[in-house]
């Protein structure tokens, strides 16, 4: 059975009709099939269901905390040069869900580039990567103002990566291990990872002028073309998550195993690691179940992104480890693999320590320069983060193909071995929420606890409305 007649078996066949009649002469293009293929209708419909309704409350969220509080008391901390205002009142009320903080970096770069000739002064605009602000740049030449053309790029690629993780989900959940699924539940639960990304609490930046959901779809559709044996898109892809963000790297482990070990769609295995009644040894599992072919050289595109960046730095006079170099202006440091999440377990305990000594005069960890209560409340925020990514990514582990788990292992050693010292797990919510192995981890659990999925969505739903309106107001989130 290849992955479109599972995909058929596992879609109701009241939703689209699952066989059409094409006149002799015209069959169909790619278009016509894609249109035809039930899979792909129920992928596409709810994909824009929970795009258009989850940016309907970013939106309302943002410009609703606007208009009940203002714009909020920091509004000029950190705008260079007033990108993100000169639309007038109603313009700049629109555009707060989407322009704050890091999305200042991205609509320099793009409208001044990095201009490493500059020096230190511009040295911090390295650690952004190319692709978005590019994109970004190319959509704006058009004539759209920039903010308004960042928007359209980041909410395309959330719908685009939408689409794949339904599609992805309804292959994956159809093969996958410890589950009490049944095979008629399988479209519901990919339904649910389709809104359980659009809702998540961290789920704004999808639409704001940040990299998150280019970054999203290019990882996504690269597992996809991966189980497919599309491998000339998986380098494709891969080389472009590479130039989104440095994370993109670290694709090249998940596109490996999948090419060696599986799942693979295209071609049966060349070795099998079954032993007749007998579980296989760890000798036989670690065995390349294929053959290495020519196909695989497509696998070395997947650096490529980076190193063109790299090379890009060092040919202007930059130096070509300035992207690791710049995440020393916001205070990180490297401290070892995982050792943020020691440091934001004591960040966190210390946190409430000062929220219930409720005195300002000792302050029980370091605050860098802010109020001793803002920073408690983030540390805590941060910490509770990372409790709630701990069972999803042993579910991850114990449920999905191995590819899943080694990415988002190592996408968490990157993300958690370069603390800062006032707030170890900074950014940790926005690193979460690409990782897309986790929301289809928790759209099957979800769907075997059919009582939890309302508290679920909606929790989840209720605090993307509090922190879409605390960025909106210039408060800083994740």
């Amino acid at each position: 059975m290849n992955p479109d007649t599972l995909e058929q078996a596992a879609v109701p066949t009241a939703a689209v009709p699952t066989t059409a009649t094409w006149p002799v002469g015209m069959a169909p293009g790619w278009w016509g099939r894609w249109r035809a293929d039930p899979a792909c209708a129920t992928a596409a419909r709810e994909s824009w269901r929970a795009l258009w309704r989850s940016r309907a409350l970013v939106w309302l969220a943002g410009v609703g905390t606007i208009l009940a509080f203002g714009f909020g008391p920091q509004r000029k901390a950190f705008n260079p040069p007033g990108v993100t205002s000169g639309f007038g009142w109603l313009g700049n009320l629109l555009a707060a869900p989407a322009a704050r903080w890091d999305a200042a970096w991205y609509l320099v770069i793009a409208r001044f580039g990095y201009r490493p000739d500059l020096g230190a002064y511009t040295a911090p605009r390295t650690a952004f990567f190319p692709l978005y602000p590019l994109g970004l740049r190319a959509i704006a030449a058009t004539g759209l103002p920039p903010v308004l053309a960042g928007v359209l790029l980041s909410t395309l690629a959330l719908g685009l990566a939408l689409y794949w993780i339904h599609r992805l989900s309804v292959l994956e959940l159809a093969r996958a291990r410890r589950t009490s699924l049944a095979r008629d539940a399988i479209p519901e639960t990919a339904r649910l990872a389709v809104l359980v990304t659009a809702f998540a609490p961290m789920a704004f930046f999808f639409s704001a002028v940040y990299s998150e959901s280019l970054y999203l779809a290019l990882s996504v559709g690269l597992f996809w073309n991966a189980r497919r044996g599309r491998w000339m898109w998986v380098g494709v892809l891969g080389a472009l998550a590479g130039a989104t963000r440095s994370t993109g790297v670290l694709l090249v482990l998940p596109a490996a195993i999948i090419y060696l070990h599986g799942p693979r769609e295209d071609r049966p295995p060349d070795h099998s690691a079954e032993r007749r009644g007998r579980r296989p040894r760890l000798r036989a599992r670690l065995r390349p179940r294929y053959r290495l072919r020519r196909d695989a050289l497509w696998l070395a595109l997947l650096p490529a992104g980076a190193a063109c960046y790299v090379a890009y730095l060092a040919l202007a006079g930059s130096d070509p480890l300035e992207p690791l170099r710049a995440q020393q202006s916001w205070g990180r440091h490297f401290a070892g693999p995982y050792v943020g999440v020691w440091d934001g377990v004591k960040a966190a305990f210390e946190g409430a320590r000062q929220l219930l000594s409720f005195q300002r005069a000792h302050v029980y960890f370091p605050t860098g320069g802010g109020s001793p209560f803002v920073g408690a409340g983030h540390n805590l925020v941060l910490f509770a983060f990372l409790a709630a990514a701990i069972p999803a990514v042993i579910g991850v582990l114990r449920r999905l193909p191995a590819a899943y788990g080694v990415y988002v292992l190592a996408a968490l050693a990157l993300a958690l071995s370069d603390p800062v010292a006032s707030q170890p797990l900074m950014s940790l919510p926005r690193f979460l929420v690409v990782l897309f192995p986790l929301g289809i981890w928790l759209a099957a659990w979800l769907g075997e606890h059919p009582r939890a999925r309302v508290p679920a969505l909606v929790a989840s739903a209720a605090l993307m409305v509090v922190f879409v309106g605390q960025f909106a107001t210039w408060h800083w989130v994740a």
